[in-house]
């Protein structure tokens, strides 16, 4: 199963994606792992990333993969569960700090699904919805930008479920909840 959630800054998305991974591996056992695409790089994003490992809990392991998401499935069991957290930082990082031209970084995002799909893992991927605003004035937002909704929209096509977060509430676009 592969699910896409998004939705605002601060909607409450995270939480309703470790509550999926949560009942996906109740349902089907296997161990539970968070593929961090942030690094530590100043006190907030620290504060952040420290707050998430708290609200997440125990029984997780963490996986770091800032650029190389489908390298980081390698080796995982079959039946495991995966959050992705979150396909926004790793578009920036693959347009402003590896030079990844989007085409490349649209073919990562393929690779992570298909070795999600052909491993049998449960893979829930989180993403911050940056659409919503008048389109940007600068040119390098709106290809960062442009760039996002294109990895949304092969995200949702392969996707079996699809979530958008509007003030903690869940709301199915695509595939049914269990």
């Amino acid at each position: 199963m592969i699910a896409f959630v998004s939705g605002g800054a601060r909607s409450g998305k995270s939480g309703v994606a470790e509550a999926l991974v949560g009942d996906r591996q109740a349902a089907r056992g296997g161990a539970r792992y968070y593929l961090a695409t942030a690094r530590a790089g100043d006190a907030e994003m620290a504060r952040r990333i420290a707050r998430h490992r708290r609200q997440r809990g125990e029984g997780w392991t963490t996986l770091e993969a800032p650029l190389e998401i489908a390298g980081a499935l390698d080796g995982l069991e079959a039946g495991s569960s995966v959050l992705l957290d979150c396909l926004t930082i790793w578009a920036s990082r693959v347009l402003f700090e590896a030079g990844w031209q989007p085409a490349g970084g649209r073919r990562e995002l393929a690779r992570l699904l298909a070795t999600a799909r052909r491993r049998d893992l449960d893979l829930v991927v989180v993403s911050n919805d940056l659409n919503e605003d008048l389109p940007p004035r600068e040119s390098l937002v709106w290809r960062y930008l442009a760039f996002l909704q294109r990895l949304h929209r092969d995200l949702a096509a392969e996707a079996d479920r699809v979530i958008e977060v509007v003030a903690g509430q869940p709301i199915d676009w695509k595939g049914d909840a269990p």
